[in-house]
């Protein structure tokens, strides 16, 4: 099994890189496993107490049973993966059977900032982009699709998750073994990604 971690800061883009991965390939062999599923389920606190948590912080992360599902799928055993709710910021109970394929990819903001999973990873890749884009991006997300208000996103953007984004995201791109620069000059990088996935394929 082929393992590619993608990593980035907030609205950079890399679930439209897993996106353009999968168009290119046009394969059933690929998972993906998304940290957005891993956030700790934190079901004792109240919902106003969820929201002032910071989810932009490792710590935030349930990293190890994100772990134990990699390792699992690697082992060729299928997994529970838990479904995360963003309006209530807990896990809604239910889980999706995910089945071991030849291409795992594990994509989150996070994902190149813990040690062990990095172990599992035969390709790390790293979606940069510019802060300004980001932030747009993040808005637009969050207003539209997950119900944000517009001051209570700038409001985080400021507080935690841009310093959040220094501290922990931006250096876990020296993990990376390819560095994809922003969404619109990314086809070679996409083209070299698929290529490996492809060459990988052939070999199972």
């Amino acid at each position: 099994m082929l393992v590619i971690g993608i990593a980035g800061g907030t609205g950079s883009g890399k679930t439209t890189v897993v996106d353009k991965i999968i168009q290119q390939l046009d394969i059933e062999g690929m998972n993906i496993l998304s940290q957005d599923n891993y956030y700790h389920d934190n079901h004792n606190l109240t919902l106003t107490e969820r929201e002032a948590l910071n989810y932009d912080h490792p710590k935030s992360i349930d990293f190890e049973l994100m772990l134990k599902h990699v390792k699992a799928l690697k082992n060729n055993e299928s997994i529970e993966q838990p479904v995360y709710s963003f309006v209530t910021h807990s896990r809604t109970g239910d889980h999706v059977t995910v089945e071991p394929k030849n291409v795992l990819v594990v994509e989150g903001i996070l994902v190149l900032t813990n040690k062990e999973l990095l172990k599992e990873f035969d390709l790390k890749v790293f979606v940069h982009a510019d802060s300004d884009e980001r932030l747009i991006r993040r808005i637009r997300r969050d207003t539209q699709e997950r119900g944000r208000d517009l001051n209570e996103v700038l409001h985080r953007y400021q507080t935690t998750l841009k310093p959040m984004h220094q501290e922990f995201i931006e250096p876990s791109k020296n993990d990376a073994d390819l560095i994809i620069p922003n969404m619109k000059q990314n086809s070679v990088a996409i083209d070299f990604l698929t290529t490996v996935i492809k060459n990988s394929l052939r070999k199972h």
